[in-house]
């Protein structure tokens, strides 16, 4: 088992950003990671950043760290003996079953002398590879000589570390301004003589990730809220601090603004909440100067204000409150889960992992973690270079979704609907949508599709007037499309109903022809591994013959992602325990499944908790190879199914991907209407790879 060990080589260096970020890389990579911050520099170990995110965003089981007055004490008293051993005891709690351990080092800080020598005790009590992680300080000029003072920063820990050079694992450089300056420190790095590490990561910087919530703000200046809207949500991604006329701010009233304002400036207010109610989501409204805002101005504003948009007021003057909000720490608090995500993402997709890789080694048993099963998604949907059909077009999260898989390369989406109109929604929404983005208006596009639309409903009475109103309805229309083989695949349900978005499938796409139904899985995204839920959205009652064309199904869409299927066919009894008829259903399907297709490993009928904990999987069947170890859970109806997956989704505060669509001739996939931009990316990265294995 490997050890890394991280340490800044100076202040500000995002360690804690870094050393997670590791984690989620090694977690990609199919890895069993632990995480320790052995030592804590704050005095009360509940306010340990690292250790925190750790558990609730990493989901390691982090130890508690070693408190600074503990520390404080054993250092005065001489024992650093017997600190060390229990920074090892916590080690030790954090490597168990691992391949590898990442240690988070002490951050130089003034008042605190100790910190180099104890990073120096740590590393080499714990025999660890050592990554060095500097960052570039906000005022600091990426010129020709640049690349030279991180290096002499780079040699300066490497000395004070007293580091052999088998030790040090590499550099990462967090905040790089340009792609240039990273290339020019690597080949900077490669110089240094006798040293065997390079660059692993060079950390773009990215000021829309670090955006502070309004709410954030709000406590950080004690303002006065006055209307608190979406403040929990909404970022604060632009400080726009007004001394202009309207017609010269109009421009700076964009998504993420905070407007500063005196509360006397009636026309720059009005301004902002026409644009509100423009659709334009401005971070909120922050009144200065102690000025309150004339009632008849606020009365008018009260449309606005229903929107979600905050206005908070301070005392300070409006320059005044501009440089203290410049001034802002950007720390990310406690409670700011999401953002912390996105950073730990961001540092994730930047570290060069090779060279770390090959210094671990392989890992014992590779597993499909959540982070890495989003990565391959995200990477399968690559190399398939499919077409997308969109039928929701002008709804802003559908818009956001194919701009993000625009630019990342997930697929190439086809928006439906009013181009002029998609652009207005995505200027407002702050998404910018790039010129050669694909987008069909239905009301040109209707005409094309009439008569193959005739052609493929003729059987059941369609004419090309009934047709012609049909295609109205976008998802019919993109449903269309797809049966014409001009999209791979389409995806729908962020404001139309599973209903809605199935019906024109079964009608015009029907099943393939391998398929007896129409299933659905779900993708559980579990702490430690993916797990395959089917079907929970599509069949109410299915008969044995159909559970087993279920269970078929959802074991080869286990495989198509990665995922090593173990069958569990569920039910109120484990093996021959039970009877009646719900268990006797259960307990035909399998055989079903055994006969069907005999390299599948299934076992039922099966308790949950036999399927899914090893313990009482050995207790209740100990000679399955499906108990406590299964992958995809079969349930015996819709009932069952759809009630499993939302308690377990959210009592476990797991995300479920789905539902994903199996047994149509070409990928339909529906959304929760309750979608996140997230949810609509990874479903059409979903459809994609069923278009790829379709095709």
């Amino acid at each position: 088992m490997k050890t890394i060990f991280l340490v800044a080589t100076g202040t500000n260096s995002g360690l804690t950003s870094v050393s997670l970020g590791l984690v989620r890389a090694l977690e990609v990579a199919g890895l069993k990671v632990g995480f320790v911050k052995p030592i804590s520099q704050t005095e009360h170990l509940t306010s340990d950043r690292s250790t925190l995110f750790a558990r609730q965003i990493c989901q390691r089981k982090a130890p508690d760290p070693i408190g600074l007055a503990r520390v404080s004490e054993l250092l005065s008293k001489d024992m650093t003996d017997q600190l060390m051993e229990e920074v090892i005891g916590l080690y030790e709690l954090a490597a168990k079953n691992m391949d590898v351990v990442v240690v988070e080092g002490l951050l130089p800080e003034a008042g605190q002398p100790f910190v180099t020598q104890l990073n120096a005790d740590m590393t080499r009590n714990l025999q660890a590879d050592v990554l060095l992680v500097g960052s570039l300080p906000n005022d600091f000029a990426a010129d020709e000589k640049g690349a030279e003072i991180i290096i002499d920063q780079i040699e300066l820990s490497m000395n004070s570390l007293d580091l052999a050079d088998k030790n040090l694992a590499g550099y990462i450089l967090n905040r790089v301004p340009n792609s240039n300056f990273k290339n020019q420190l690597a080949n900077e790095i490669t110089k240094l003589s006798g040293n065997d590490f390079s660059l692993i990561g060079g950390i773009p910087l990215n000021n829309d990730i670090m955006a502070p919530r309004v709410s954030d703000v709000a406590t950080y200046l004690n303002a006065q809220v006055l209307n608190e809207g979406d403040m929990k949500q909404r970022r604060v991604r632009d400080i726009v601090m007004v001394a202009r006329s309207v017609p010269y701010v109009i421009e700076l009233l964009k998504p993420g603004a905070l407007i500063v304002t005196p509360g006397d400036r009636d026309d720059i207010i009005l301004a902002a909440a026409i644009a509100t109610m423009n659709g334009v989501p401005l971070a909120g409204l922050l009144i200065t100067c102690d000025h309150e805002v004339h009632p008849n101005i606020a009365q008018i504003c009260r449309p606005a204000l229903r929107t979600g948009l905050p206005v908070l007021a301070v005392p300070s003057l409006t320059f005044e409150t501009s440089t203290q909000l410049i001034k802002m720490d950007r720390k990310v608090p406690f409670n700011d889960l999401e953002r912390m995500e996105k950073i730990i993402n961001h540092v994730a997709d930047h570290l060069d992992m090779k060279p770390l890789l090959a210094r671990i080694g392989e890992p014992k048993e590779p597993r499909l973690t959540p982070p890495a099963f989003r990565h391959h998604l995200i990477e399968k949907a690559r190399r398939a270079q499919k077409r997308i059909v969109l039928p929701e077009g002008n709804e802003p999260r559908t818009i956001a979704a194919a701009a993000i898989c625009h630019e990342k390369g997930i697929a190439h989406c086809v928006l439906l609907g009013d181009p002029a109109e998609i652009r207005e929604v995505a200027a407002n929404q702050g998404v910018i949508l790039p010129d050669d983005i694909e987008i069909i208006d239905p009301k040109t596009a209707i005409a094309h599709y009439v008569e193959p639309l005739v052609g493929m409903r003729k059987s059941k009475g369609m004419t090309a007037p009934s047709a012609e109103k049909q295609l109205e309805d976008t998802v019919m229309l993109g449903t269309v499309m797809l049966a014409l083989s001009e999209v791979d695949g389409l995806v729908s349900g962020a404001v139309h109903t599973t209903a809605n978005t199935v019906r024109p499938a079964l009608q015009i796409i029907k099943t393939a022809p391998t398929a007896k139904l129409v299933s659905s899985v779900f993708f559980m995204l579990m702490p430690e591994q993916v797990l395959v839920y089917g079907d929970c959205a599509i069949n109410p009652d299915p008969t044995a013959e159909e559970l087993a064309d279920i269970a078929i199904q959802s074991a080869d869409s286990a495989t198509a992602f990665g995922i090593i299927p173990r069958v569990a066919m569920i039910s109120y009894s484990t093996g021959e325990s039970g009877t009646g008829d719900e268990v006797e259903k259960v307990r035909a399907a399998t055989l079903l499944v055994k006969e069907k297709r005999p390299d599948i490993i299934v076992d039922g009928p099966m308790q949950y908790d036999a399927a899914s904990v090893e313990s009482v999987g050995r207790q209740k069947a100990p000679n399955s190879p499906v108990a406590g170890r299964a992958t995809v859970f079969v349930f015996p109806d819709l009932n069952t199914g759809n009630t499993t997956y939302k308690a377990v989704q959210r009592s476990a505060n797991v995300i479920s991907v789905g539902p994903m669509l199996q047994g149509l001739r070409k990928p339909v996939n529906d959304l929760s209407r309750g979608a996140l931009v997230d949810d609509l990316v990874y479903t059409i990265a979903l459809t994609a790879i069923q278009a790829e294995q379709n095709a």
